[in-house]
């Protein structure tokens, strides 16, 4: 049993329940995968990584939310709470609560340490190609979006607006996501799946036309 398995069978019963399936336990295996593949490439402290990786979506908020720009701040402190009562050490829960604190998009926070850039690496991945274009529509309908404004899908004469129309946000998102990855091998992993989601637009865009 590897270190993340061991982990999971540890942590699992203190992760939160709920019925998002875009951010449930499937959600975290891809990230581990992903976080695998690149640390072969990049090197990672296997523990930091695996609980980083494991609890970074521990306190669950939704897109929709005023409070989604803090959920991975919010997590990082629950994380911290759940590690310090395993009795982990406290240099080791703060390596784990910086990498959670930096993986998310809208936190705006600089990931410092090896385990933080490939935790967010990883966890992006996860919101590009195939996966990716899947989670952007089942997140639009739980939101309430429409798939794509029917007078103008491209927004050539309008804003974006990802919050009503789920086309919106390969635009506004997830095409520019592969520009800020953290480490090399990530970065070549995005580019592929970018192509994937640009395929995507380009034929969607071709069927309503």
């Amino acid at each position: 049993m590897d270190r993340f398995a061991r982990l999971l069978a540890e942590l699992g019963p203190l992760l939160p329940g709920g019925d998002d399936g875009a951010h449930d336990l499937a959600h975290i295996r891809r990230v581990w995968a992903n976080a695998r593949r690149i640390a072969a490439e990049e090197g990672s402290d296997d523990a930091v990584l695996a609980a980083a990786v494991l609890l970074h979506d521990c306190v669950h908020v939704e897109k929709s939310s005023p409070l989604r720009a803090q959920a991975s701040r919010l997590a990082a402190e629950r994380a911290a709470v759940i590690l310090g009562g395993l009795g982990w050490q406290a240099a080791m829960v703060a390596r784990v609560a910086h990498a959670i604190a930096a993986h998310s998009f809208s936190a705006g926070i600089r990931p410092e340490s090896l385990e933080a850039r490939v935790l967010q690496d990883a966890d992006r991945l996860d919101a590009i190609g195939y996966i990716g274009i899947a989670r952007c529509f089942y997140t639009g309908g739980r939101m309430g979006s429409a798939l794509y404004h029917p007078q103008d899908p491209a927004a050539q004469k309008r804003g974006l607006d990802d919050r009503s129309y789920a086309l919106d946000h390969f635009r506004a998102k997830l095409l520019r996501l592969a520009e800020g990855f953290q480490t090399p091998a990530g970065a070549r992993m995005a580019i592929e799946r970018t192509a994937v989601l640009a395929r995507f637009v380009e034929g969607f865009e071709a069927e309503i036309a």
